[in-house]
């Protein structure tokens, strides 16, 4: 009986991730526990844990969000001056989504898609 799965990503600077998620893509912050965060947008939960000795350039970590109305989304992020990756731009995908791709201040790639039904 499975509901959900949350992901657990890592932060290196708090500060920097906060202002990220909060302002640009309008996140809130359920819980703060120093080492350990919460957030929320939407119906989407992510925990965020401290890894500070993580060198984003080398990052592995990877999200895929299913969005809907995704243009619009997209539009708000380019509005709120948020970069979409250089090989993330906003387009329809052979399987059947439309997908596009950002780079969060911890070296997370976050792609975002709409299934085009």
């Amino acid at each position: 009986m499975l509901q959900a799965i949350i992901p657990k990503i890592p932060f290196i600077e708090k500060e920097k991730t906060l202002d990220f998620y909060l302002k640009q893509l309008g996140f809130n912050l359920i819980s703060d526990y120093g080492d350990y965060m919460i957030l929320e947008k939407d119906n989407l939960e992510i925990h965020f844990f401290s890894y500070q000795s993580l060198e984003k350039e080398k990052s592995d970590f990877m999200l895929y969000i299913r969005v809907t109305d995704i243009e619009t989304f997209y539009q708000t992020l380019i509005k709120n001056n948020v970069k979409i990756h250089p090989n993330g731009a906003l387009e329809r995908k052979p399987w059947n989504q439309t997908e596009f791709s950002i780079i969060d201040p911890n070296g997370t790639l976050l792609t975002f898609g709409e299934n085009l039904k």
